[in-house]
């Protein structure tokens, strides 16, 4: 390009622009929720069985430290992670942050029941969430735990592929 001097400037290359579709993207090139995070229990656990048995999960996901179960406790002491409809939501604090290395949730199903102080829960998603992706994963939850249709169906789910079937929205946050 050439100034009304008739030197020449020049004009830097477009850069990528970063926006929240741009980052939806990245997350729905890799599943939060993969076959292997769905476990159906017959028998019921106690709540600590329930969030150990999550944070499990997302640490052989590769998604949290050995320590991720500790900030769960953490989270549950400070507010019940209970959210109505069967459902607990066991994560970690924001000053346990550290111990999430990506995102990811695990769910388990226990048809025999959780005591979760005193609520009744049957279905434990432990989630992490790298930044503040755990916000839009847990909008996913949200709207399928708010329809009574498809907490039923969740709870008619014979099989983990069933489960995923019906969960796999959560890859699409």
């Amino acid at each position: 390009m050439r100034t009304a001097a008739g030197s020449e400037t020049m004009v830097p290359a477009p850069q990528p622009v970063f926006t929240r579709t741009t980052r939806k993207k990245e997350l729905m090139a890799r599943e939060v929720l993969t076959l292997g995070q769905i476990r159906i229990h017959t028998g019921s656990a106690t709540k600590e069985q329930a969030m150990k048995e999550a944070a499990d999960i997302l640490e052989a996901a590769g998604a949290v430290t050995g320590a991720y179960f500790d900030a769960m406790q953490q989270r549950e002491v400070a507010v019940s992670t209970y959210m109505g409809n069967e459902l607990a939501i066991p994560h970690g604090t924001n000053e346990t942050k550290e111990t999430i290395l990506d995102s990811a949730l695990s769910f388990v199903r226990y048809d025999g029941g959780v005591d979760w102080s005193g609520d009744p829960v049957t279905f434990v998603v432990g989630i992490a969430g790298k930044g503040d992706e755990h916000l839009e994963i847990l909008s996913q939850i949200a709207l399928l735990f708010s329809e009574d249709d498809d907490v039923a169906k969740l709870k008619a789910a014979q099989t983990p592929e069933d489960l995923y079937a019906i969960l796999a929205t959560v890859n699409e946050a």
